[in-house]
């Protein structure tokens, strides 16, 4: 068979989330870790590749049964749904995720936001001199929310639901850990709002997509 299922809804950043820009040609007094932004609007966003990259990351500490080195080398689940490199195993990824823009920037405006970002002030200490070593990193605030637009190829029908699981479970995982840098510290809290999964090209049984949607709605 051949089929695009199209999954869509939103992400939203519970707490300050830092996905790193480029910081190499900041003047001085700038902000020493950018987050990245839209060319266009100057607004942050999420690359589609940090959300595809850590879901994955996530996911393998499940379904890997022994220490893999290499993405490559992942569980058959995890290769069929994101793809493999390996020479002579070579598997194009099925799942295709679009880069995320900020969709609520009028909402945050009439909460009385100047902007979208934050820039938070930090410290480390050195133990042994005392000095202090204080760095200013940005964060998209918390409450922004951002387009999410997934695709899926549908390439074995007896496929589907268990791909739509993995990718459910790789959702919640997330969920319960962060996205972007500084996790430990409290950063990158996120949450999958009002998904839904539709079919955009050929034809998917019915039921089929009903148990997508009910893997979606369990996130």
């Amino acid at each position: 068979m051949y089929a695009k299922i199209q999954i869509t809804g939103e992400l939203e950043a519970v707490t300050g989330m830092h996905i790193g820009g480029s910081g190499a040609f900041a003047a001085i007094g700038a902000v020493d870790s950018p987050v990245i932004k839209d060319v266009r609007t100057n607004r942050p966003m999420i690359p589609g590749s940090s959300l595809k990259g850590k879901m994955r990351a996530l996911l393998a500490k499940v379904y890997n049964t022994a220490p893999v080195s290499k993405p490559d080398d992942d569980h058959i689940r995890l290769t069929r749904l994101f793809g493999s490199a390996k020479k002579d195993a070579v598997r194009a990824s099925r799942l295709i995720i679009s880069d995320m823009m900020l969709v609520n920037g009028e909402e945050l405006r009439e909460q009385g936001l100047q902007g979208f970002t934050e820039v938070k002030f930090e410290n480390t200490i050195d133990r042994v001199t005392a000095v202090a070593n204080p760095r200013q990193i940005e964060r998209a605030v918390r409450g922004s929310r951002f387009g999410l637009d997934m695709i899926y190829e549908a390439v074995e029908e007896g496929e589907i639901s268990e791909d739509f699981e993995a990718l459910a479970q790789g959702m919640k995982l997330l969920q319960y850990d962060y996205l972007g840098g500084n996790g430990s510290r409290g950063y990158g809290k996120v949450k999958f709002k009002d998904l839904a999964a539709d079919v955009v090209v050929g034809e998917v049984p019915e039921e089929i997509i009903a148990a997508c949607n009910a893997r979606l709605a369990d996130v």
